[in-house]
């Protein structure tokens, strides 16, 4: 790559931050945008578009839950000179119908010259840094995946293969499944969360159980159908199997499970 900027949308969140750190590691010249950071940037607001984009060559793209990526910030970015976008997208959109991330999936590959999609498995930091740590706190964790596997991936993780995709070349043109080194039911999971937690963490994996949680937040109806619906999809998907990406990108083992919550022990102890 040349000497322009890696543009790091999202750079103070759980992956950008950490794509921001591999990328400074290494030597490159880093962008990092958001709503509060030096350099403003909302998607919702495109005056703050031009600041952000004009002299980077690649971006690493990823969106807040509920938002989309629009695709005349794409256009608009590609007119500015950046050549490369790596977008963070989910394992699994077709399975749970996220319209949001398969629309910003189209958008890179029909727009974006140079374009890696990434579609990680769960985060093993939902647990200590996202939706499920007060979950975790108040000694319950909640999702209808009964006992299906899934590839906890570590943020660090996705961070250092998007940090790959963005400053090294025969990563381009591909969607990537990124996970971790095996694959752990939620109860498997949950019992290692509460052993390095300290105290009785249990996992309710069924629909009912669910419902309550959601009912209790005030969710509605038509909202709660459609996430039993998507969940439902994902326990038909069955079990998840490790793709080995971050093996074969980076050139090291990922993060296990097991490692990342002795890490991650001191947000559950609060």
């Amino acid at each position: 790559m040349d000497g322009r900027a890696v543009l790091v949308v999202g750079g103070s969140g759980s992956t950008g931050r950490r794509v921001c750190a591999e990328l400074t590691g290494a030597g490159h010249a880093v962008r990092s945008v958001s709503r509060s950071a030096r350099v403003r940037f909302d998607w919702a607001d495109p005056s703050t578009w031009d600041q952000a984009v004009d002299g980077a060559r690649a971006a690493y793209v990823m969106a807040p839950d509920g938002v989309g990526v629009d695709p005349a910030f794409l256009e608009r970015a590609v007119e500015l000179g950046v050549e490369r976008v790596v977008l963070l997208s989910s394992d699994a959109v077709e399975e749970m119908g996220d319209e949001r991330l398969l629309a910003a999936e189209e958008a890179v590959r029909s727009l974006v010259p140079e374009w890696t999609v990434l579609r990680p498995d769960w985060f093993d930091q939902n647990f200590d840094e996202g939706v499920l740590v007060e979950q975790v706190r108040a000694g319950a964790v909640v999702v209808p995946v009964e006992g299906v596997r899934q590839a906890f991936v570590h943020a660090g993780d996705i961070a250092a293969v998007a940090a790959a995709a963005l400053t090294r070349e025969g990563l381009q043109g591909r969607t990537l499944r990124v996970t971790g080194p095996r694959a752990l039911s939620f109860a498997e999971a949950v019992a290692l969360v509460a052993e390095q937690a300290g105290f009785a963490v249990r996992f309710e994996g069924g629909a009912k159980d669910f419902v309550r949680v959601l009912t209790q937040a005030g969710v509605q109806g038509g909202e709660i159908d459609r996430m039993l619906a998507s969940f439902a999809a994902l326990v038909e998907r069955g079990d998840a199997v490790p793709s080995g990406v971050v093996e074969q990108v980076t050139g090291r083992a990922a993060v296990d499970f097991a490692d990342f919550v002795v890490e991650a022990a001191p947000a559950w102890r609060v």
